[in-house]
């Protein structure tokens, strides 16, 4: 592999996962990972350009700054790449009435949009919401369109929390597409487009932009495909496993997020 410097030269913006990267949630809003709040500052303080680029689906963008904000983050709902307000105005373009499946805490991001009569489904990390009664729902409502849109906010397998690894969003919507014999719309990562607007809000071009994030085919894969460089970091989801991932490969491997800044610090401008 080549060395740091090559592999970092000429990086102007950052994209920055958050769920296993910055810290990692639990049911009484979690704890940072080590080093985060204060390579986050670094990072911010640097000439690099930075955005956080998140599938997180439980919560409106809002309150999941207002959460990090409170562990100390220097963060502003500005600089969020979320899933639920891409979709939000996705809907609106299109004209589509969702019925959702979605966490309580997200659904304030759907409250301009008309849900009645609904002609499509959106569904996101719905966490306990992801009973037999209301997954029947929404295969009821897919059913019952003559061309049915399923939407999904991101398509993870799974994520950690302090309790352990939880089951994500991607299994649930995999389990639709195969009752319906439809396809999903992405909003979330690895959506190329999703990675495309991150980079148009940061005014950077791919090329010169990297993603750190813990998960090797959602963060890693998808910004590779988009033209990017991708770190991955062993904190979060990350598994030994993923460096012999068959199909991905990261641009280099890092402990921790502090560990990441470092190196981008040390040779991005080389």
């Amino acid at each position: 592999m080549a060395s740091w410097g090559k592999r970092l030269a000429g990086v102007r913006g950052v994209l920055l996962d958050i769920s296993g990267v910055l810290f990692d949630g639990s049911e009484d809003g979690g704890v940072p990972i080590p080093g985060s709040v204060e390579a986050v500052a670094r990072l911010k303080r640097s000439q690099l350009k930075v955005r956080f680029c998140t599938n997180e689906s439980q919560k409106s963008r809002g309150d999941l700054v207002r959460l990090l904000r409170h562990h100390g983050f220097d963060i502003s709902e500005s600089e969020v790449t979320a899933p639920a307000p891409a979709a939000s105005l996705i809907l609106k373009e299109r004209g589509l009435r969702p019925h959702l499946l979605v966490q309580d805490g997200v659904r304030s991001e759907f409250d301009q949009i008309d849900t009645s009569n609904p002609n499509c489904v959106v569904i996101a990390d719905a966490g306990e919401s992801f009973s037999y009664q209301n997954m029947n729902k929404a295969f009821r409502v897919l059913m019952e369109l003559e061309s049915p849109v399923l939407i999904s906010l991101g398509k993870g397998r799974y994520y950690k929390e302090t309790s352990g690894l939880m089951l994500d969003v991607g299994a649930y919507m995999k389990a639709l597409e195969y009752a319906c014999g439809i396809e999903a719309e992405v909003v979330g990562k690895p959506s190329p487009e999703y990675f495309r607007s991150a980079l148009k809000e940061m005014g950077v071009e791919a090329h010169e932009a990297i993603m750190i994030g813990d998960d090797i085919v959602g963060d890693v894969g998808g910004a590779q495909r988009c033209g990017m460089r991708a770190l991955q970091v062993r904190t979060g989801k990350f598994r030994p496993s993923d460096e012999r991932h068959p199909d991905v490969k990261a641009d280099g491997y890092v402990e921790n997020l502090a560990e990441a800044v470092d190196l981008l610090l040390q040779h991005a401008d080389e």
